[in-house]
């Protein structure tokens, strides 16, 4: 996985992107080729299980909202 092979500044800005509500899935993957899945997985590894699980929520919730989101 493409995670693994990732500098501590660049998780970190692609778990900011992931957070935010701001940027896509398709953002991330333009600026640092991870796809959704792969995000998924890095967010898992790198938050603690219940803040990976309200992401994970409110990225549904929105999408559900809004066709154009994660």
């Amino acid at each position: 996985m493409k995670c693994e092979l990732l500098d501590p500044a660049t998780v970190g800005e692609i778990i900011e992107m992931a957070l935010s509500d701001h940027a896509s899935f398709d953002q991330i993957r333009t600026l640092h080729g991870l796809g959704p899945d792969e995000v998924k997985a890095l967010m898992r590894q790198n938050l603690k299980p219940g803040s990976y699980r309200a992401w994970r929520r409110r990225v549904r919730a929105f999408a559900d909202r809004r066709e154009v989101y994660k």
